[in-house]
């Protein structure tokens, strides 16, 4: 597996294809973000905004996209078209939204790309990651970003570890894949495309596409004695 950008994602679903290449792995991406909108974000408010977020003027939002009250947007960032951050959402520099994207309460976003339509609607956070078209995070998903000895960050496949090169490495959500509520993906994860994880599971590695990642508790039922 080469673990490139089309392995996991629909480049015609995202305006901002020059930070993906061929001939390298994804994440490599992740690498170029803050270059990337140093070099092409042009501020812009062509949105709607509702109540009293905050907005840095190095932010650029697109027409259709609504920013609700109490949302927190720092710079560097580019939201599309057609969008919905809600209140509650929190934004902290060099982030890239498509089209069609909903973000919702307590959500953080750092340093990461979002294709058009995904949905991290609730008490998510999602740093150093890229997430793609129709991806969805289901409520309490955490991509884990940073190892807990601050290492560098490699992807286990099968035997093998490949290094990244990055100590901040979330992970990579193929397109229409879909992680279950309170679900923690470990830093260096890939999960392919139209996969889905079960939830209440902690994942580290490859999950290749179109695939059903199940957790089954073992639960039992105990009679309680009467109250007295």
């Amino acid at each position: 597996m080469t673990f490139s950008a089309a392995d996991f994602l629909d480049l015609s679903k995202t305006e901002h294809t020059s930070l993906f290449q061929d001939s390298v792995p994804v994440w490599e991406a992740l690498k170029q973000i803050g270059k990337y909108l140093e070099r092409s974000l042009q501020p812009a408010m062509k949105g709607t905004i509702r109540g009293a977020p905050f907005i840095d003027d190095r932010v650029s939002i697109g027409s259709g996209t609504v920013i609700e009250n109490g949302a927190c947007l720092k710079g560097p960032a580019w939201i599309g078209n057609d969008c919905e951050i809600r209140s509650g959402c929190y934004m902290r520099g060099n982030v890239i939204i498509g089209n069609g994207v909903v973000l919702g309460n307590s959500c953080e976003f750092k340093n990461c790309i979002v294709f058009d339509e995904a949905q991290i609607p609730h008490f998510s956070y999602v740093g150093d990651s890229i997430l793609g078209y129709k991806a969805h995070l289901a409520a309490g998903v955490i991509l884990s970003n940073v190892r807990l000895d601050r290492g560098e960050i490699s992807v286990r496949y099968r035997e093998n570890k490949i290094a990244t090169g990055l100590r901040k490495f979330g992970a990579v959500v193929g397109d229409k894949a879909e992680i279950g509520c309170n679900s923690v993906i470990s830093p260096g994860s890939l999960i392919g495309r139209g996969s889905l994880i079960y939830p209440l599971t902690h994942f580290s590695g490859v999950l290749a596409e179109n695939t059903i990642l199940q957790n089954h508790q073992n639960l039992r039922t105990i009679p309680r004695e009467a109250l007295r």
